[in-house]
């Protein structure tokens, strides 16, 4: 379940992240600090109502739920990352955080920095 805002869909990142409530806001104020640091050409926009990160295509979106906040890299990134991604990982391209977890930032900026190159290459 994604977490709900009070009245309308938020129209920027910035206005989605404010939305969150202040332990969720924290998080992903620092996924989003992360995603552009590994990817600061990036456009930055909202897509299916979450933020989304594209640079030669899709790179990243993240969302904040209920229970948790999760991060999701399209194509084989989570595949070749797969031992350390794995105590994260619930999907096959999602990771999830609990609320309030310590953030594994470097490799979120990892995993962002390869899915660049893998957009690149195409």
């Amino acid at each position: 379940m994604r977490m709900k805002s009070a009245g309308k869909r938020p129209e920027t990142v910035t206005a989605y992240i404010a939305a969150a409530p202040p332990p969720v806001r924290a998080m992903l104020k620092r996924i989003r600090a992360t995603i552009r640091a590994a990817a600061p050409l990036a456009e930055e926009k909202l897509s299916y109502g979450m933020p989304y990160y594209s640079q030669h295509g899709r790179l990243a979106y993240f969302a904040a739920f209920t229970n948790h906040v999760s991060v999701f890299l399209p194509g084989r990134v989570l595949a070749d990352f797969a031992a350390e991604v794995k105590p994260y990982r619930r999907g096959k391209a999602t990771l999830q955080f609990a609320i309030g977890a310590k953030l594994p930032v470097g490799l979120i900026g990892r995993l962002v920095r390869a899915r660049r190159r893998e957009n690149d290459a195409r």
